[in-house]
């Protein structure tokens, strides 16, 4: 797995506030992590280490309603930061954050990134405007469950496209995720997910097979208001 280089940091819309010596020093003691799917990358309650840049695959950050209902909170995927309130506010982990496919990670050094944000006002601008973001994201999928099936089903295939391609291509290829997870997602009973799953092949509005699935077609995103 190959390391991060200042260069590869300067593309991040977070970092690009840094200058080539600035990036340099937060990667000094950057380590790589693999993870399989299904494995736990971060639990919550734990002490932040240091925020984590994904490379390649997905994962999930969830938590647990009272009564033990999984709520999954965002997707990420190749590019996303996550860890990073943690070391923010100098303390535990508010959430999970799960492989759903096999994943590529580097990790960043608190201490140098709290000191950098402390420096750099543009940098702690950009990492607010991404808190922002996610909050935006998450009253979205809130918003959403009380939607139908369809509509909610959609809106999470839509989200893993997005995350799937660089161009956030709503009809990119997904890897084959379990139906579990994506009524986790979707906050559907397994049944109704696969029912709903069925329905949307046999329209002929999604394929899915060994190799993953996909959405065909724009127009039942953009008649639910889900793609514009």
């Amino acid at each position: 797995m190959a390391l991060l280089t200042a260069a590869d940091l300067l593309r991040h819309p977070v970092f690009q506030s840094l200058g080539m010596a600035e990036a340099e020093r937060l990667l000094e003691q950057q380590r790589p992590l693999e993870a399989a799917a299904e494995q736990t990358l971060l639990l919550s309650q734990d002490e932040g280490e240091g925020p984590l840049l994904i490379q390649a695959g997905l994962a999930k950050v969830r938590a647990f309603a009272a009564d033990g209902t999984e709520v999954v909170m965002a997707v990420l995927g190749p590019g996303d930061l996550f860890g990073d309130m943690a070391v923010l506010l100098g303390g535990v982990r508010s959430a999970d954050v799960v492989a759903l496919t096999a994943l590529e990670a580097v990790r960043l050094m608190a201490r140098p990134f709290r000191e950098l944000l402390h420096q750099d006002a543009r940098l702690a601008l950009a990492l607010a405007r991404l808190q922002a973001e996610r909050l935006r994201t998450l009253n979205q999928r809130f918003l959403l469950r009380g939607a139908d099936a369809t509509t909610r089903l959609l809106a999470v295939l839509l989200d893993l496209a997005e995350r799937c391609s660089a161009g956030g291509d709503p009809l990119a290829q997904l890897p084959p995720l379990p139906q579990r997870e994506l009524a986790a997602m979707a906050g559907l009973s397994r049944e109704t997910t696969s029912r709903t799953f069925s329905a949307l092949r046999q329209r002929g509005l999604l394929q899915a097979d060994a190799a993953g699935m996909r959405l065909l077609e724009l127009e039942p995103l953009q008649r639910r208001g889900l793609w514009r």
